[in-house]
C-alpha cells in the first residue's frame, strides 16, 4: 500500500483499518495523541509564564542584575541547548527500540542516555566553574563592574546546575518516548512554584540580589532531576532505568545516539551564535528598534509554543513506528501531527495577535514603538503558523526516521546563507532594521520547510534506520 498521503477519508485515525499496516491496528488513536500534545503544551506555556515573572521579579533588584542574568541567560541557552539536543538523540533511539517492543533494550538506550548527560554536563560545569569570570570578561567585557559582577555570581551558580538540566532532560525524554507527558507537565509545574515562591523570596524577603534569582532557579532544577530520575527507575513504566547499565559505555548505544545528538548540537550551537550576531545587529537600528525588537521577541516566544511542543510528539510518534517497521502508518502520521501543527497554530498566533495591542498598551513604549511591535509580531505569527510547522516539527520528525545528515545540513545552510546574510541584506543594506531581520527569519522558516516538505514527500526517509 503506498497511502501515506491518505486522503480525506484517512485523517479519521482509528476507523480506517486499512491504514493500520501489517500489524492491523493504529499506533496510535486520537486520545492517545490528545495525552501527548497538551500535556506538553502547557508544560511549554508554564515554563514561558515562569521566565517572564522571573523578568519582573528580577527587575526590582535593579538595570544591572537585569542585565547580568539576561547576559547570562543567553549564554546558559548555549549549553541547554547542548543538553537537549543530546537528550532528542535519545529519544529517538527510544522511541524506535519501544516501537520495536524490545522494552529491554529501550532501557539500556535511557540508562545510557542518563550516564552521557550526567558526564557531559559535569564535565562542562568543570570548565565553567574553573573560568566564569575569564569567560565572562571574554564576552561582555566591556560591561560596566556592577553589570559584570552580576554575570559572574548568576554565571557560577547556573554551572551547578547544568548536571541537573540534562539529568531531567535524559527522564523527559524517557517519558515523553513512551508517551506519559503527563508526568513531566506534573514535575514542571511543582519545579516552577518553587523556583518563582524562592525568587520572590530571594529578593523581597532575603534582599539576596542576582544570588536570589540563581539560588531557586538551581534548587528547582535539582527538585526536577531528582524527582524524574526516581520516577525513570519506577517498575510500572513500561520502559525503565536499568541499574546495571548505569556505570558502563556501551559504544554501541551511545553511537546511535550521538548519531542523532551531534548534528543536533551542531545546528543549536550555530544557530545561538547566528542570534548573537544578530543582537549586535539589531543594536544597530537606534533606540526604539531596539525596544520594539525585544518586546515582539518576548510575544515570539509565546506563539512559537505550539510548534515547540510538537517537536517531541514527532520524535515519540514517528520514532515508535519506524522502530516497529510501521512505515506507512508514519507517513500517515507524519500528515496528520503536521495538519493538527497548522490548525492549533493559525488558532494560537491569532490568539497572540490579537492579545499584543493591549500588553503594548500597558507599556512605556512610545506610540512609534508600540506600531512597529505589533508589525514585527504579525509578520512572525503568519510565518509562524504558516511556515515554521514544516521547518521545525516536520524536521523533529525526519529526524525521527534517522534521516539526520540532510535535516542538519539543510538547517546549517539556511540559517547562515538565508538568515544571516539577509538579515545584513534586509535590514542595514536596505534600510529596513529590524523588520528586515524578521523578513530575514521568516524567508529562512519558508526555504527550510519547503526544502523538508520536498525530502517527506520524496520518501528517502522510509528505508532508513537508526537500529
Amino acid at each position: 500500500m503506498k497511502n501515506w498521503n491518505a486522503g480525506r477519508d484517512g485523517w479519521k485515525m482509528g476507523k480506517e483499518t486499512d491504514l493500520a499496516g501489517k500489524s492491523g491496528v493504529l499506533m496510535f488513536s486520537n486520545p492517545d495523541l490528545k495525552r501527548l500534545i497538551v500535556p506538553l503544551f502547557l508544560e511549554q506555556l508554564l515554563v514561558a509564564l515562569v521566565g517572564i515573572a522571573d523578568v519582573f521579579v528580577v527587575g526590582f533588584v535593579g538595570e544591572a542584575a537585569v542585565s547580568g542574568v539576561s547576559l547570562v541567560n543567553a549564554f546558559n541557552t548555549i549549553f541547554i541547548n547542548l543538553f537537549t539536543a543530546l537528550a532528542a538523540g535519545g529519544a529517538v533511539v527510544i522511541s524506535q527500540y519501544i516501537g520495536r517492543r524490545e522494552n529491554e533494550r529501550a532501557g539500556a538506550a535511557a540508562t545510557q542516555l542518563l550516564t552521557a548527560s550526567a558526564l557531559f554536563s559535569v564535565a562542562i560545569s568543570v570548565v565553567i566553574l574553573s573560568a566564569n569570570r575569564s569567560l565572562m570578561r571574554l564576552m561582555f567585557g566591556k560591561v560596566e563592574e556592577e553589570v559584570m559582577q552580576a554575570c559572574v555570581t548568576y554565571l557560577r551558580i547556573s554551572a551547578y546546575s547544568y548536571p541537573a538540566l540534562a539529568v531531567y532532560n535524559a527522564g523527559a525524554a524517557l517519558y515523553r518516548s513512551f508517551g506519559k507527558t503527563s508526568t513531566t507537565m506534573y514535575v514542571s509545574i511543582v519545579a516552577n512554584i518553587i523556583n518563582v515562591v524562592g525568587n520572590c523570596a530571594g529578593v523581597f524577603a532575603l534582599h539576596a540580589g542576582v544570588a536570589g534569582v540563581a539560588w531557586p532557579s538551581l534548587i528547582s532544577r535539582y527538585f526536577s532531576a531528582v524527582v524524574i530520575t526516581v520516577l525513570c527507575f519506577s517498575g510500572k513504566n513500561p520502559v525503565r532505568y536499568l541499574k546495571q547499565w548505569i556505570f558502563r559505555l556501551d559504544g554501541a548505544l551511545q553511537r546511535r545516539i550521538l548519531r542523532i545528538a551531534l548534528p543536533n548540537g551542531v545546528e543549536s550551537g550555530v544557530f545561538q551564535l547566528v542570534k548573537v550576531a544578530l543582537s549586535s545587529v539589531a543594536a544597530l537600528f537606534g533606540t526604539y528598534q531596539i525596544a520594539a525588537n525585544g518586546v515582539a521577541q518576548s510575544l515570539w516566544s509565546m506563539a512559537a509554543l505550539v510548534s515547540v511542543a510538537m517537536g517531541p510528539v514527532f520524535i515519540t510518534v514517528i520514532g515508535q513506528c519506524m522502530g516497529a517497521g510501521e512505515v506507512e502508518q508514519a507517513g500517515l502520521y507524519f500528515i496528520k501531527l503536521l495538519r493538527i501543527t497548522l490548525i492549533f497554530s493559525a488558532v494560537w498566533n491569532g490568539l497572540i495577535f490579537a492579545a499584543t495591542p493591549v500588553f503594548v498598551s500597558f507599556s512605556a513604549l512610545a506610540g512609534e514603538t508600540r506600531r512597529l511591535t505589533i508589525l514585527l509580531v504579525l509578520v512572525h505569527n503568519i510565518f509562524n503558523t504558516v511556515a515554521f510547522p514544516f521547518a521545525d516539527p516536520l524536521g523533529k520528525g525526519l529526524r525521527a526516521t534517522g534521516d539526520v545528515n540532510f535535516t542538519t545540513a539543510v538547517s546549517l545552510i539556511t540559517t547562515l546563507g538565508v538568515r544571516l546574510i539577509f538579515s545584513v541584506l534586509f535590514g542595514v543594506c536596505m534600510n529596513l532594521g529590524v523588520m528586515g531581520l524578521a523578513y530575514a527569519m521568516c524567508l529562512d522558516w519558508t526555504i527550510r520547510g519547503a526544502i523538508f516538505w520536498r525530502r517527506f514527500r520524496q520518501g528517502k526517509w522510509r528505508q532508513l534506520k537508526v537500529i
